[in-house]
């Protein structure tokens, strides 16, 4: 099966003897670098200022502020993709995907991303929009999201009529900082879900971060069963979104798995997905409201998040072709992959603390 190429504008503009700048990573990030950014030289430099002056720069997300680089200095982002392994990245669990933006990054809702340009302004062909239904219809099928973590079981209460899902977020993390207004963190999210859904059937699933102990649990989260029904921990989130109604977010992953699966998705934050007509949204960034004016289908957004917008690499380092093969992979490594507690959790939590 033939797919369609990506825009030029989204293919890696490096090649075989170009130089990148790399800033800020962990020694176990480098090797993902540079495989993902092949066949480029990447030289890692131990600061921000020590890179030669009209150079292209790559770090790790939000990470280093875009003032700290010299004058001149091109900055590109890489983060993780939204297919990226079995585990947890706080695990050092290999990614698949990675993406790379030159404008800013996807979770920043205060100034323009590579991704918001393409959803905004890429004229999605049909069949694009063909590719993106085949692969929303492989990663429900497989029940597929970004960590696939989990193994236990949860069933849906048979007198609840409305069941609305509230995932957790680290509430450090620059999407919550970059990307939310009013409501910034969990407990408060609890709060205006309850108030504004009062009789419905609410759970709560902390971020799997924290339930590793990998992450801080938020300010005052201890107190969410105050505010919801049930705090669900071990079961898979694909599990969930088959047996809820809505997802309520501020920034979460989560509420694109849950549009991939038909979903519904109310927003009280700026993610990636809002804005585009396919969410409620109570408290869009009104910046990004402007930017994010047009209309998308279903489709048309899977085509920009999954195809034109990540890179992808399997297990060994060497690059995809396309999220269809990181698929397949994904799939053959949770087959392989026994639930289990890994032996390295407590020196993970140890060394993030």
């Amino acid at each position: 099966m033939s797919h369609a190429a990506a825009p030029e504008s989204q293919r890696l503009p490096v090649g075989a003897g170009e130089v990148l700048c790399a800033v800020g990573f962990s020694f176990w990030k480098r090797r993902h670098v540079r495989a993902f950014l092949a066949p480029a030289e990447v030289r890692f430099v131990p600061a921000a200022d020590r890179i030669p002056p009209g150079t292209t720069a790559v770090t790790w997300g939000r990470r280093i502020p875009g003032d700290r680089f010299p004058a001149g200095t091109s900055v590109w982002r890489l983060e993780d993709g939204f297919l990226r392994s079995v585990g947890l990245g706080a695990s050092l669990t290999r990614p698949l995907s990675w993406v790379l933006d030159k404008r800013g990054i996807y979770y920043d809702a205060t100034v323009p991303s590579d991704l918001e340009h393409i959803l905004a302004q890429h004229d999605f062909t049909p069949p694009e929009a063909d590719r993106a239904r085949s692969l929303r219809a492989r990663i429900t099928a497989a029940g597929l999201t970004k960590y696939n973590t989990g193994s236990g079981t949860w069933r849906r209460p048979s007198s609840a009529q409305r069941v609305i899902l509230v995932p957790g977020q680290v509430e450090t993390d620059a999407s919550i900082r970059l990307g939310t207004n009013r409501t910034s963190t969990n407990l408060d999210l609890l709060k205006q879900v309850r108030q504004n859904a009062p009789d419905a059937f609410i759970i709560y699933k902390p971020h799997p971060d924290v339930i590793a102990g990998l992450r801080r649990s938020g300010r005052n989260e201890s107190a969410a069963r105050t505010w919801c029904h049930i705090v669900i921990e071990d079961c898979p989130m694909h599990e969930l979104l088959g047996q809820v109604d809505v997802v309520h977010t501020m920034t979460s992953l989560t509420g694109f798995e849950a549009l991939l699966r038909g979903v519904k998705v109310t927003t009280y934050g700026s993610p990636f997905y809002a804005g585009w007509g396919l969410t409620e949204d109570t408290d869009l960034n009104p910046e990004a409201r402007k930017r994010r004016s047009r209309r998308l289908g279903l489709d048309e957004l899977v085509a920009g998040c999954l195809i034109l917008y990540p890179m992808y690499a399997d297990r060994r380092g060497h690059r995809l072709s396309g999220p269809e093969q990181a698929l397949d992979e994904l799939i053959a490594w949770r087959r392989a992959t026994p639930h289990k507690r890994s032996p390295l959790r407590p020196f993970l939590r140890m060394f993030r603390h």
